[in-house]
């Protein structure tokens, strides 16, 4: 086991705070302090850096961070019990870690610190998609953060990285692949967590697209929502639920209208939400 600071072992730290996994939070702690450090290195060099992590439970993946030499660490807990974990924490790396308690949905986490963060997090599955796409929905571009490492269960970070003509491919792959590169760095066993989830969880890398392709969210989100509704169904019988005649739609998008959803890269779905705007 890594030995990357004096602090107790963490199955002390729960047990001294009485921090059992609440399954209303969707919590499962990760203590192996070599899979912790493994998440941190994922980040690439985070001396000097700024980081804010949501979730961090009983500070496992804290303690890795501030390890690997972040400058600062904000870390966002809605578990008042770890607290005062998190506080102890704190008091060992002096001015380096600040806790916030609350609900990271309802948090400006990109805005927490004086420098643009990297975000890490193991995230509870029940809130870990709409976090995500919060992250990816900034009016302004780039984001704040500088990049983002989170764990998923494996199925959302299929449907995250998937490309077209990918069985995982879907309305989260499009939006993730038009303002972010996002890259799974390894698997995690559920044998790794306390309690043991029913599923393997996978760490995925983001870097934000200096340049997306120019489009309105809005007009991707339903563009993609009626496409993949019916994922089945060629565009020109998907698309008639945008209200306008899909072969027009698609022959000013360059898209074939014969295609399935599945087979459209990003690209094609930015020119249809464009030529939807301009038509509707």
């Amino acid at each position: 086991m890594t030995q990357i600071d004096d602090l107790p072992p963490l199955r002390d730290v729960i047990d001294r705070h009485g921090l059992s996994a609440l399954k209303s939070l969707g919590q499962n702690f990760l203590l192996d302090l070599n899979l912790t450090a493994r998440i941190a290195r994922a980040a690439g060099s985070l001396t000097g850096r700024t980081v804010v992590e949501i979730g961090p439970g009983p500070g496992g993946l804290t303690r890795a961070i501030l390890a690997a030499g972040a400058a600062k660490v904000h870390v966002v807990e809605r578990d008042r019990r770890a607290i005062a974990a998190l506080e102890e924490i704190a008091a060992y790396y002096p001015g380096r870690l600040h806790v916030t308690e609350g609900d990271a949905l309802a948090v400006d986490t990109a805005a927490l610190g004086d420098e643009p963060p990297v975000i890490m997090a193991n995230l509870p599955y029940n809130i870990a998609t709409p976090l995500l796409i919060g992250w990816l929905s900034p009016e302004s571009w780039p984001p704040r953060w500088t990049a983002m490492v989170l764990m998923f269960q494996k199925e959302v970070a299929d449907r995250i990285t998937a490309q077209a003509g990918d069985d995982a491919y879907g309305r989260l792959g499009v939006l993730c692949g038009w303002r972010s590169h996002a890259t799974q760095m390894f698997d995690i066993s559920p044998k790794a967590f306390v309690p043991p989830p029913k599923v393997t969880s996978t760490v995925v890398h983001f870097t934000p697209r200096p340049e997306p392709l120019p489009c309105v969210q809005t007009d991707l989100e339903a563009v993609t929502a009626a496409a993949f509704g019916q994922r089945r169904k060629m565009l020109r019988q998907s698309l008639k639920a945008l209200g306008v005649d899909p072969a027009a739609l698609c022959a000013a998008a360059g898209v074939d209208p014969t295609a399935r959803a599945e087979t459209v890269p990003v690209k094609g779905f930015v020119d249809l939400a464009n030529v939807w705007r301009e038509m509707r």
